[in-house]
């Protein structure tokens, strides 16, 4: 059905975001980028727009969530446990707060938030698991 997924998030500073998400490990697009937004590619046809707060409010009628406030939670998959922890370590190393984290042994994941307050939950499911449920990975 859907072919792309683009998330849009209201930030405060654009070179703030742009300076974090590439220390992540991020690539900018720079062509969909400019000083109003900056356009992060977080996987193949997965991008986060990152818009300015003004700029983000002129897209939608209702009051912009301030900072602090949880709207969404962002979750991408990893393809192992050790890729979920190098992401995470560098947001942190980067100036992102860790966040919360789960090992449910067949599924894996932890968060950190941004230097806005988004919140990045990275996570992993063991593909077996994933196919069979949770009673596969167990053997």
């Amino acid at each position: 059905m859907h072919k792309m997924i683009f998330v849009n998030l209201p930030i405060a500073d654009v070179q703030r975001s742009r300076d974090f998400f590439t220390a992540v490990g991020y690539t900018i697009n720079e062509q969909f980028s400019d000083e109003n937004a900056i356009s992060v590619e977080l996987g193949e046809n997965i991008v986060a727009m990152l818009l300015k707060n003004d700029f983000f409010g002129t897209f939608h009628e209702a009051t912009t969530a301030a900072p602090g406030v949880k709207e969404t939670l962002i979750a991408l998959s990893a393809e192992s446990r050790e890729e979920v922890d190098e992401v995470v370590n560098r947001a942190v190393a980067a100036g992102g707060t860790e966040g919360r984290s789960e090992d449910h042994g067949f599924m894996y994941g932890r968060s950190f938030d941004d230097p806005d307050g988004h919140t990045w939950e990275i996570m992993w499911m063991d593909p077996a698991a994933a196919a069979g449920g949770p009673e596969a990975a167990q053997g």
